[in-house]
């Protein structure tokens, strides 16, 4: 009798454990990460609703800030107003401001895109980062440049080195504010030149040499350089998603 009665507290902590677990398992938060590509921008404040997730986010900066793999923070899954202020600053929101749905247990980088002066919306993207099968890397391109060509962005995904006369690009007409689908492309040893080229052109604009192993996600994204009016930079934004 003395057992019984010394084991039931410990059988009610388990049962209690449990229950908290349950209902911690079943409010998922959405899962985000911000990059700022607005070139004439000033360092920016991003909140989510009433909650500042990143504080003076420079241009070309991301935050979380990453590591070996894409890094996220948790919002409440729901409707979201995003916002950005000016550091020290919670009355006059500027880019970017747009309210968005956003799924629990889901994974999305949002891009403030835009200038300065036209409080644009930002670029909410899905991400996917369960591992390619089959031996396949993945490719994901993001064109934020204000520069970028009136028909938007051509990107080929080639061994280095390779003449891309006569190739066709993975991604056409990719314009500006715009995210591309994956790309799985087989993964070498020498990884990819990404070359970018205005729609139905073959003149490289840039090209970035990204690693490729077995299972890895790479997001590019494409800026222009800093200030007003300062063209597409060579030099793209690259986030190892998973590597």
């Amino acid at each position: 009798m003395f057992r019984v009665l010394k084991a039931l507290p410990v059988t009610l902590a388990l049962a209690a454990l449990s229950l908290f677990a349950t209902s911690c398992g079943s409010t998922d938060q959405a899962q985000i990460r911000v990059i700022n590509a607005i070139p004439d921008g000033g360092p920016t404040d991003i909140y989510v609703d009433s909650r500042r997730i990143a504080s003076s986010l420079q241009f070309g900066g991301i935050f979380p800030t990453p590591r070996a793999n894409a890094n996220y923070v948790g919002v409440t899954p729901g409707r979201d107003l995003i916002q950005g202020f000016a550091p020290g600053d919670t009355t006059n929101p500027i880019s970017p401001i747009g309210t968005f749905t956003l799924n629990g247990s889901t994974d999305y980088t949002v891009v403030a895109v835009g200038s300065e002066a036209n409080n644009s919306r930002p670029l909410v993207l899905t991400d996917n980062n369960l591992a390619p099968t089959g031996g396949n890397a993945e490719f994901r391109i993001v064109n934020t440049s204000l520069s970028s060509p009136p028909n938007g962005v051509d990107v080929y995904i080639v061994p280095p080195g390779t003449n891309i006369t006569n190739y066709a690009p993975q991604i056409i007409a990719l314009g500006t504010s715009q995210g591309s689908a994956y790309q799985p492309v087989p993964s070498i040893a020498g990884g990819y030149a990404v070359v970018v080229t205005a729609n139905l052109k073959k003149v490289p604009l840039l090209t970035q040499l990204a690693p490729a192993p077995s299972g890895s996600i790479t997001t590019m994204v494409i800026l222009d350089n800093p200030g007003v009016n300062n063209g597409m930079s060579v030099t793209p934004l690259v986030l190892n998603d998973l590597n």
